[in-house]
């Protein structure tokens, strides 16, 4: 009898030890990143009057212009990351703002460095060709290889074949916002001097004036797009 509780007790041990051993173990929770990888200043103003003053009036979303009105950016990168400017005018043609050519990725791209469009002190001046023209903002952690064969294919093109090719880049970066949709950008806010927020109303006034001082700073997580709409009018 002895044999046999002894027995039915060791069973009893086996199967609860059976059981406990069959428990799946706790989900780990996947790891979120929180840290931006993606980091830079961008700059884009139009030239404006306050008190009879020229001032540079940001430019964040889709807005109206006119023909005579002077524009102009900047890009400085704050974080290892590829940054790219892509104008298609109201003509259907395309032209790398940034970087300035492709080349420029290899032989003078370096964190901290404020970039201007156009180099130096000018603004670009609005021509008479009226339209839609659109302003494709993109930032990386990596070089986008197939934006830039496919920038290459545009500008190694007569201009009589190029619309095709120019077609190609819009459908590239609108496909590269699809795929990277779910990554979210984590922060756009104006810089500060001092501990105050930059305004129009405290910008340093020059003759022509450093559109540097309205910049927003921009991170991200792995992705960044922003397209703006000028009608030009």
């Amino acid at each position: 009898m002895r044999s046999i509780i002894l027995l039915a007790v060791v069973v009893s041990c086996l199967l609860v030890g059976f059981r406990f051993g069959e428990q799946p173990a706790a989900p780990v929770p996947a790891l979120q990143q929180s840290e931006a990888n993606i980091g830079f200043e961008w700059a884009f103003g139009v030239l404006g009057h306050q008190d009879k003053t020229l001032i540079p009036i940001p430019i964040t979303r889709d807005t109206i212009l006119k023909s005579g009105d002077e524009i102009k950016m900047m890009v400085k990168m704050t974080k290892d990351c590829y940054v790219y400017a892509v104008y298609l005018d109201s003509q259907g043609e395309i032209a790398l703002l940034f970087p300035y050519t492709i080349r420029q990725l290899q032989d003078d791209y370096v964190v901290e460095k404020p970039y201007y469009i156009p180099k130096g002190r000018n603004w670009m001046i609005l021509d008479e060709n009226t339209g839609k023209e659109i302003f494709f903002l993109i930032g990386a952690t990596k070089r986008l290889l197939d934006l830039e064969i496919k920038l290459g294919n545009y500008f190694s093109a007569d201009p009589s074949n190029r619309k095709p090719l120019a077609d190609e880049v819009v459908s590239e970066i609108r496909g590269l916002r699809r795929q990277y949709s779910t990554f979210a950008t984590i922060a756009e806010k104006p810089l500060s001097i001092g501990g105050n927020i930059r305004s129009i109303d405290t910008v340093k006034v020059v003759r022509r004036p450093d559109v540097a001082d309205i910049a927003t700073q921009i991170s991200a997580n792995n992705f960044y797009s922003k397209t703006i709409t000028i009608d030009h009018q």
